[in-house]
């Protein structure tokens, strides 16, 4: 697995509305799709866009005057390397100190045998 430095919020925000939207996005598809939540100025979107393709999760084409945006990571991805990181920090790489964490945190019974039934199936 690739490891991948954590995003800030704003940047994970840009890109689970990139992740839940089919390719390629624009800015303005982008403001359109978080109308109702957190409002952003144009130029702070852009400027996380911007970012986001410096920092390698995106690819921008430019089509006339206007950029679209594609991801390069998948948000599966992303996911795998930042729980990786957290089970490594917080929980010294032991799954086992984690899944404590989880029972003591007040995991529902049914939370839990959904976890099993998963790893019986080899879904995990």
């Amino acid at each position: 697995m690739k490891k991948m430095k954590r995003l800030p919020e704003s940047e994970f925000a840009i890109m689970k509305l990139v992740w839940g939207t089919e390719p390629p996005v624009s800015r303005h598809d982008i403001e359109s799709a978080m109308e109702g939540s957190r409002h952003l100025a144009s130029t702070t979107i852009l400027t996380l866009l911007t970012r986001l393709c410096d920092k390698g999760f995106l690819a921008v084409e430019k089509r006339g005057r206007v950029n679209y945006y594609s991801p390069l990571i998948t948000e599966r991805e992303y996911l795998a390397s930042a729980s990786r990181t957290i089970l490594d920090k917080l929980y010294g790489g032991s799954l086992a100190s984690f899944a404590m964490a989880l029972c003591d945190s007040g995991i529902k019974k049914e939370e839990i045998e959904e976890l099993k039934d998963m790893l019986e199936r080899g879904d995990l």
